[in-house]
C-alpha cells in the first residue's frame, strides 16, 4: 500500500534521557513542516518529555497516547511505555535511566516488527548503563539483528557518501581474526542489495579498504589483504558485482577517491567512522542496512557534556528522519517495480553511476 507522506509513521526510541536525545527529538519536530512529512510516535512517557520541554522552553505540543491506534497525524504523539516518574539529571550516567532507554527501544522494535510503525529512528543510548540480565547487547544494531530478518550492517550515510563496516563494535585486536571470505562476501552483498533497493542505484560501484597500512604492501605489512581480502574481491567481481580494492585507507578519503564509488567498506569501526564524521559535518546518519525493516539514528552519542544546556545540534537527528522516510519510499517503489516490471520507465543515466 502506498502511503501519503503524513501517514508514514516514524517511531522514535527516546534513548538516554540524561543525554541530548530528547532535546534533539523535540527540536526536530518544533518545525511544523516536519509533521507534513510524517507522523512521529515517541516511545517514552508524556510527563517525562513535558519536563524536558520546560528545560528547553520547547514550543512542541505533545499528544500523549496509551495505544498505537490512538495516533493522530499532524501531532507529536508520545506513547506511554511506562507510567511511573523518572528522576532526570542531565549529564549523569544513570543505570535506572538506562533501563528506561531499553524499555523504549524494545517497545519500538516490537511495534516495528508488527508493522504498527513504518520506520524506526533511535536516539542515542549509553552502551554501559543499558546492560542487564534481560539486555546483553553492545547497542541497537546487535539487538535489531536478532529481532529482525536479514543480516545487519552499519552503513553511515551523508548524501552520496556511504561508508559500511566489515566489523563494527569489536576491539581492534579482534578485527583480523574476524575477517574471512564468508564475512566479506556477506557484507558486500548486503551493501549491494541495499544500494539497489534503498537508494535506487541499479549498478552500484563499491570500494573496499585494506585492513593494514598501504593495504599490506603486497604482504610486507600483514598478510590479510593479500591472502583474504584481495582474492575475495576478485571472486565477487568475477560474478558480476562492481567491487574494487583493497585500497590503502590513509589516502583514499584525502584524495577524494571515495567520490568515484557509491559505497565504501572499511575493515573496522574507526577506519570508516573517523573520515566519515570528518566529511559529514554533523549531518551524518547511521543506517542499519540489510534488515527487512528500516532503522536510522544520528551519528552522535549521548553527549553528556552538553546535555541540558540547550546546545545540542539536531541536524543529524533530522537527517536520520529524512533518510528513514526516503528509504521507506524507495523500498516501496522497488517492491512495486519488482511486482510489476512493465511499470519501469526509461530514466536518464543515474547521477550516482559516475
Amino acid at each position: 500500500m502506498v502511503k501519503n507522506a503524513e501517514n508514514i509513521i516514524v517511531g522514535i526510541s527516546i534513548g538516554d534521557l540524561n543525554g541530548i536525545g530528547s532535546e534533539v527529538v523535540l527540536k526536530t519536530f518544533e518545525d511544523a513542516r516536519m509533521l507534513e512529512l510524517c507522523t512521529p510516535v515517541i516511545f517514552a512517557n508524556v510527563k517525562a518529555l513535558s519536563l524536558v520541554k520546560k528545560t528547553f522552553e520547547s514550543t512542541s505540543l505533545l499528544h500523549g497516547i496509551d495505544r498505537l491506534d490512538q495516533v493522530i497525524s499532524g501531532k507529536i504523539n508520545v506513547l506511554n511505555v511506562w507510567r511511573e516518574g523518572v528522576d532526570l539529571n542531565f549529564g549523569v550516567n544513570d543505570d535506572i535511566v538506562g533501563k528506561y532507554a531499553i524499555k523504549s527501544f524494545v517497545a519500538a522494535t516490537k511495534a516495528l516488527k508488527e508493522g504498527l510503525i513504518d520506520v524506526l529512528v533511535t536516539a542515542p543510548i549509553n552502551k554501559y548503563n543499558i546492560q542487564s540480565e534481560e539486555f546483553k547487547f553492545p547497542g541497537h544494531t546487535d539487538y535489531l539483528d536478532q529481532e529482525l530478518e536479514g543480516n545487519a550492517l552499519m552503513l553511515m550515510v551523508q548524501d552520496n557518501l556511504r561508508v559500511g563496516l566489515l566489523t563494527d563494535h569489536i576491539p581492534v585486536n579482534e578485527v583480523a581474526k574476524q575477517l574471512s571470505e564468508t564475512l566479506i562476501i556477506q557484507k558486500i552483498e548486503t551493501i549491494r542489495k541495499s544500494l539497489i533497493q534503498d537508494f535506487g542505484i541499479n549498478k552500484p560501484k563499491i570500494a573496499v579498504l585494506g585492513l593494514n597500512p598501504h593495504a599490506g604492501d603486497n604482504g610486507v605489512i600483514g598478510k590479510e589483504d593479500e591472502q583474504i581480502i584481495k582474492p575475495t574481491i576478485k571472486k565477487i567481481f568475477d560474478k558480476g558485482t562492481l567491487v574494487y580494492g583493497p585500497f590503502a585507507a590513509d589516502g583514499f578519503f584525502g584524495s577524494n577517491q571515495y567520490e568515484k564509488y557509491d559505497a565504501v567498506i572499511a575493515s573496522y569501526h574507526d577506519q570508516g567512522l573517523i573520515p566519515f564524521k570528518t566529511l559529514s559535518f554533523g549531518k551524518g546518519v547511521n543506517y542499519t542496512a540489510g534488515l527487512n525493516k528500516i532503522r536510522t539514528s544520528p551519528d552522535h552519542g549521548t553527549a553528556y557534556e552538553i546535555a541540558g544546556k540547550n546546545k545540542a545540534d539536531y541536524n543529524s537527528f533530522k537527517e536520520a528522519v529524512y533518510l528513514a522516510i526516503d528509504i521507506f519510499n524507495s523500498r516501496n517503489e522497488y517492491e512495486e517495480i519488482s511486482r510489476n516490471p512493465m511499470k519501469i520507465k526509461e530514466k536518464p543515466e543515474e547521477k550516482n553511476n559516475r
